[in-house]
This record gives structure tokens, C-alpha cells and sequence, in this order.
């Protein structure tokens, strides 16, 4: 059997009051954004698309090992902005400040040992966010997308602590996707 799935750690209650408020004030705005539900952000580490559930067995046992050896990472909410541009927005984004660095050293390990799996490599640069909702295609900007992002450009919070990596199980249904928590990791050393 297949499963699409990902890994990501789940947000600190704190934070995620603080997004659901926050996503509340912004689908407010005047946008053609499919909203992303609260419950179901997550700051996602690895995309790994269809898996097979015989691998889960030997995966865990990889993904242990490296969260054996990374501590927790301490991390912060700073701004909202858009991918790929204002003229051209497709992703609605809360930022993250913290220990991004070592996050993407832990990014690439994961990568490294899941590649025999068929986990593919992004090439990209570790770039976390918190994804808060999708411009539909055809949506075009408006000055109400501007004044979305002047206020919540200085966003901050507390600095929170992310201590479990957590393998997501992702349902695609009509409704919206539906995430399953199907195995999880303490991220317990001293890297």
C-alpha cells in the first residue's frame, strides 16, 4: 500500500492560537484564497510524497536516528508575505525565525537518508513557513492583498520550542486534505 505523506512538527498550542486568530482576521480581506483550515498547519521539514507502508518500518528507524541527534529547535512566527510575488501570489505565508539553519542541516539529513526510499531531494533552499492559504489560479492581486501584508509585516511572537517530528499521513478529499499523525520522533540530542 501507498501513502502520500509528510514530515513536519506539529505547532506549540500557543502558536497555533495565534494563527487561528490570525487566519480568522485575514479572510477578511477581499481575496480568492483557498484558506487553509487552522487545525491542519503545520511547519512542514520534508515533503515526501507516495511512500510505501512495507518502507515505514526501516524509515523510522532512519528518521529516529537522526532525531537522536538534533535537539529541539527553538523557533518564532516573524511576518506574512507571498510566494511568488505580489504581482503573482500562489501561497499565502505566516514566517519563521529561529534555529533555521540547523533546521536545514536536519532538512538535508532527512533527505539523505530517506533518498533510497524514493524520497526525492528538493533542491531548493530550506525555506520554512506556515502555509495559511492558496490564491486561486486567475486570482489576481488587488491593493487589499497589500494592506494584508503591511499589517501583519512585523509580526512577532514569543520564542517557542519544537521537540517532535512528526510523520503526517495527507488524505486528499473534496472537502480539503485530511492529516493523519501515523508515527512520531523526540528530538532528543545535542546537535
Amino acid at each position: 500500500m501507498v501513502i502520500r505523506s509528510f514530515l513536519a512538527f506539529e505547532l506549540p498550542e500557543e502558536i497555533k492560537g495565534i494563527i487561528s486568530r490570525i487566519s480568522e482576521e485575514m479572510r477578511r480581506f477581499p481575496l480568492d484564497v483557498k484558506w487553509i483550515r487552522p487545525d491542519n498547519i503545520h511547519l512542514t521539514v520534508l515533503f515526501m510524497g507516495n511512500i510505501l507502508t512495507d518502507d515505514l518500518r526501516e524509515m523510522g528507524d532512519r528518521i529516529n536516528g537522526i532525531c537522536m541527534r538534533y535537539a529541539p529547535f527553538c523557533f518564532s512566527l516573524n511576518g506574512a508575505g507571498v510566494f511568488s510575488n505580489r504581482r503573482n501570489p500562489r501561497i499565502l505565508w505566516v514566517g519563521v525565525d529561529g534555529d533555521i539553519e540547523r533546521m536545514s542541516y536536519f532538512r538535508d539529513a532527512l533527505q539523505k537518508h530517506l533518498g533510497p526510499f524514493g524520497v526525492k531531494r528538493e533542491k531548493r533552499r530550506f525555506n520554512p513557513h506556515l502555509t495559511l492559504g492558496r490564491f486561486r489560479k486567475g486570482g489576481a492581486p488587488t491593493f487589499h492583498l497589500d494592506e494584508l501584508l503591511s499589517r501583519y509585516q512585523h509580526l512577532t511572537t514569543r520564542v517557542c520550542v519544537l521537540k517532535e517530528l512528526v510523520l503526517f499521513k495527507s488524505d486528499l478529499r473534496p472537502g480539503g486534505a485530511v492529516y493523519t499523525n501515523v508515527d512520531t520522533w523526540p528530538l532528543m540530542g545535542k546537535h
